[in-house]
């Protein structure tokens, strides 16, 4: 698509185009932030509403995530309740009614009805809770979903619009990015986003090679509606904290800002250069690279320049656009952005790259910070400026393929792999994290091995289970000290692309569990 068509295309879906008019000036009110570092405090009889965020928007996504914690909070204090009625004569009669009625599920019969011989395994019962309240939040994906799926900003039209059939997003494995999609981005999640999280962001380029060529041969062959005049889009996304720099970075990068940066901009350019060298100039995917702060989720979108080079000293900051445009009509708080987005393009220095970004990914960045904007009320509005928690709080770690169905801040800690030995260090990561979360309280690593299939392809299924068998057996092997110990508990689980099945548990938990 020429830029004259791309521009009337952009203009008439709604997308963002330079402004012809300044913006007007600053309201007396200008929201600051504070060394405890929420992205705006508010003061005496004053209310931080932005003209750009979706309030309403932003209730649904806080009903949703008080719904999805909600069936976890009580697995604790419901466990402890049970351990203390392990003696009585109708034990097991009485632990499930409580797990029903409080939990919403049962328990595994023969730990029970065991529990005289040898004491209650509060291991095992601990990582079955963990796992039956992920899979109900999975069976209830759609009616959780419902009320704010189809308000995201960034459709799959509006992407389209802006030039991309495909946008595939390797955030950092960390847990506190496993709701990047649907609450920073705001980006509706659909079967043309593609989320695979690696350590540190650190994706392997050759499997990026492999699934930009599966997309192109889909454009080529007529696949993707549209794709003919439109471009695959890598976007990487490192993470830091903004106020304990030092202690809640990235713990791959060892809280090395600078290191996540700039090594999260360097595999971005290593995949654009392996794509031209194999398959020619030109053919390399678009790229952006995006950090997102933990503590508040706003972000630091860097800007590609009209090479489609990224630079690490190139970004606007959506905080600090919060900050600047609260009070602002809609209008002109657009305005301001645009404005900046140029200024951050068009500075003088080595900072600058050659020219700018084309039109539609300039509609692009400048539709994700007004999105962003949103995120950033949210964590104002219902987590008072800041998340309370600005470590880690995970739940358990998924290895294999993550499940797209919960996606929420601080769920499961992720760790991308095919076999153990090319995810080492994701997994190595995780079980360091859940030493702090977990181990050190007696409590065991709950480990989901977690692989898709595919019902159109003959065989797919079984070839699929015989992999999730071989990852669960090498991650025992790895850490054979916490399984001795009944420290790590595995269980395996698969889905269907299509929907056929979503998590479905394919081992028994209490064979898992040593018994």
């Amino acid at each position: 698509m020429n830029t004259n068509k791309r521009m009337a295309a952009l203009k008439a879906s709604g997308a963002y185009l330079p402004s012809q008019e300044a913006p007007a000036a600053r309201p007396a009110f200008h929201a600051q932030a504070d060394r405890g570092n929420p992205a705006c405090v508010i003061g005496p009889g004053q209310r931080c509403e932005h003209g750009l965020v979706d309030a309403e928007l932003n209730q649904c996504l806080s009903d949703y995530e008080r719904t999805v914690r909600g069936r976890f909070s009580g697995i604790v204090e419901t466990l402890k309740d049970i351990s203390a009625l392990q003696h009585e004569s109708d034990f097991a009669a009485r632990a499930q009614a409580l797990a029903q009625t409080r939990l919403g599920f049962a328990l595994p019969q023969e730990l029970l009805d065991d529990a005289w011989v040898s004491g209650l395994d509060m291991k095992a019962l601990h990582t079955h809770c963990i796992f039956q309240s992920f899979k109900n939040c999975i069976d209830h994906t759609d009616a959780d979903q419902a009320p704010w799926l189809s308000r995201m900003a960034l459709t799959p039209e509006f992407l389209a619009v802006c030039g991309y059939h495909t946008v595939d997003i390797t955030p950092c494995a960390d847990g506190r990015l496993q709701g990047l999609v649907p609450f920073v981005f705001r980006m509706a999640p659909n079967r043309n986003v593609y989320v695979k999280a690696y350590a540190g962001a650190m994706f392997d380029v050759e499997v990026d090679m492999v699934d930009w060529a599966h997309r192109e041969l889909e454009r080529l062959t007529g696949g993707i509606p549209g794709g003919e005049s439109q471009n695959y889009l890598k976007i990487a996304v490192y993470h830091f904290s903004s106020s304990h720099s030092h202690e809640q970075g990235c713990a791959f990068h060892a809280s090395n800002d600078k290191q996540a940066v700039e090594s999260a901009k360097q595999r971005l350019d290593e995949l654009r250069v392996a794509i031209e060298r194999t398959y020619g100039l030109g053919a390399a995917p678009a790229v952006l690279l995006v950090g997102l702060d933990t503590d508040l989720d706003s972000l630091r979108i860097h800007l590609p320049d009209g090479d489609g080079d990224v630079n690490p000293y190139r970004y606007i900051d959506t905080a600090e656009l919060y900050r600047d445009t609260v009070g602002l009509s809609a209008a002109d708080a657009r305005a301001h952005i645009a404005q900046r987005v140029d200024e951050a393009q068009g500075m003088d220095g080595w900072a600058q790259g050659r020219g700018v970004m084309d039109a539609g990914m300039r509609s692009l960045v400048l539709a994700l910070a007004e999105a962003n904007l949103s995120q950033i009320e949210f964590v104002i509005h219902h987590h008072q400026g800041r998340y309370a928690v600005l470590g880690h709080d995970e739940e358990f770690i998924c290895a294999g393929e993550a499940t797209h169905y919960v996606q929420l801040r601080n769920k499961y800690y992720y760790a991308h792999l095919d076999t153990v030995e090319e995810g080492a260090a994701d997994m190595d990561v995780g079980i360091k994290i859940f030493t702090g979360l977990n181990v050190r309280h007696g409590l065991p690593v709950p480990v989901l091995v977690h692989f898709y299939y595919s019902s159109r392809v003959p065989g797919s299924r079984e070839r699929v289970l015989k992999r999730a068998k071989q990852v669960k057996a090498a991650i025992e092997s790895r850490y054979p000290a916490l399984v001795a110990e009944k420290l790590l508990i595995c269980r395996m689980a698969l889905s269907d692309r299509f929907d056929t099945e979503r998590c479905v548990f394919v081992d028994e938990a209490v064979a898992d569990a040593g018994h």
